[in-house]
């Protein structure tokens, strides 16, 4: 079950297009890391748009990370 869950969070994470149609970049409300890569990106700051995908992989890694530890946990006997 806990694969799963990791699964969809990879997918979830990695979905941009969608992202950016679902409120995910109201202009002067919202912006979640995706779309503001892609914003760098056009604008042209390559710079702080690998700054931003560091970040969201590393939150990424973090997750899962923290998921495959809660899963491998042993419970006592």
């Amino acid at each position: 079950m806990l694969a799963a869950v990791m699964a969809g969070f990879g997918g979830v994470i990695s979905e941009i297009g969608a992202s950016m149609m679902v409120g995910g970049n109201i202009r002067g409300q919202t912006r979640v890391l995706t779309t503001a890569t892609v914003m760098e990106t056009t604008k042209g700051s390559f710079d702080v748009a690998i700054a931003l995908s560091v970040i969201l992989l590393a939150m990424t890694f973090l997750v899962n990370y923290l998921l495959t530890a809660l899963q491998q946990r042993r419970r006592p006997s």
